[in-house]
């Protein structure tokens, strides 16, 4: 049987375009990523899945590998200085991730590990420049996605990732990272964490470069931030409650919480709570959006009972 090509990996044609590629890598590293799949071999599929995307989805990767498949046998001496040249495919060159804090892993959605491997993983191997002197390395940029929570309470993520180095001898090569990111309370979407030296080696004796983290919030439907600090949250209210009003204990972003209830509230209607937003210097609002949740008639009582309640507004309406 015929080893399988990274457009295989990927499920793609080889006239696959850029676009067509990304969404196939995206679909299926979320399927096999580690701390999301059940299957036995995630990690090491995902693995496979980096290294075909990293060499498809750069356009002179792709190319030179599109010659060798075409070549097996001709392919001419030289070629990347990352050893077969296509993210370390023989080397094991590529990326591991764990999301922890307090020792306990955190689900995939919290890290954006596409937009990292896009900006920072690939085999990045540049010319020596032609100036003498130390050279600092190149900066390099990536996005990291975090929960809401995170920027109530602050948190921690661990990244192990493999990227590429210079050796003593000036040979382009691989070296395993791990990198802990502490994300600060009160930190805003947009905002940058700063890890010093972790970017791109630097050259002739030169600082390496350093790996700026853009925080981008992993918004859900009923949970989101405008303005940067003001955050909404949808919360179920039980129609009897929406009717008469009062205090109820709601769970927020900002805690569990006392909120009052304002009498005949209606689906759709919000609450503010001022300072209960994004913690930062000065303080975003909480804004919690009402939706009557209706509970379902499981007995006779329960049918009984509403067929009371549509009896009585029945007669005050008519």
């Amino acid at each position: 049987m015929a080893e399988k090509t990274y457009y295989d990996i990927l499920g793609v044609e080889k006239t696959a375009d850029a676009d067509t590629i990304k969404k196939a890598y995206r679909k299926l590293v979320r399927k096999y990523h580690p701390d999301v799949s059940k299957e036995p071999d995630a990690a090491e599929r995902t693995a496979e899945i980096n290294r075909a995307y990293e060499t498809l989805s750069d356009k002179d990767k792709r190319a030179e590998y599109d010659e060798m498949l075409a070549n097996p046998y001709g392919r001419s001496a030289g070629g990347s200085p990352f050893g077969q040249g296509f993210g370390g495919a023989q080397d094991g060159g590529g990326f591991h991730y764990e999301y922890r804090s307090g020792g306990e892993p955190f689900g995939a959605g919290d890290f954006n590990f596409e937009d990292l491997f896009s900006h920072f993983g690939r085999s990045h191997y540049q010319e020596p420049p032609r100036q003498t002197g130390p050279q600092k390395g190149e900066d390099q940029h990536a996005e990291l996605a975090v929960d809401i929570y995170a920027a109530y309470v602050g948190a921690e993520r661990t990244l192990t990732l493999n990227v590429p180095t210079i050796d003593e001898y000036g040979r382009a090569a691989y070296q395993a990272k791990t990198l802990n990111v502490k994300i600060p309370k009160g930190i805003s979407e947009g905002q940058q964490i700063r890890l010093g030296g972790q970017g791109l080696p630097g050259y002739n004796g030169g600082a390496n470069g350093d790996l700026y983290l853009k925080i981008k919030f992993h918004d859900r439907p009923d949970l989101y931030v405008k303005n940067k600090k003001d955050v909404y949250q949808t919360i179920d209210v039980k129609p009897w409650e929406a009717v008469l009003g009062g205090k109820i204990i709601v769970p927020t972003a900002a805690g569990r919480l006392q909120v009052n209830l304002p009498a005949n509230s209606q689906n759709g209607k919000s609450i503010r709570l001022k300072g209960k937003g994004i913690p930062a210097k000065e303080a975003g609002d909480l804004y919690l959006n009402i939706r009557i949740s209706v509970p379902p008639a499981e007995s006779e009582a329960d049918r009984a009972a509403w067929a009371r309640l549509a009896e009585h507004f029945a007669a005050k309406t008519a």
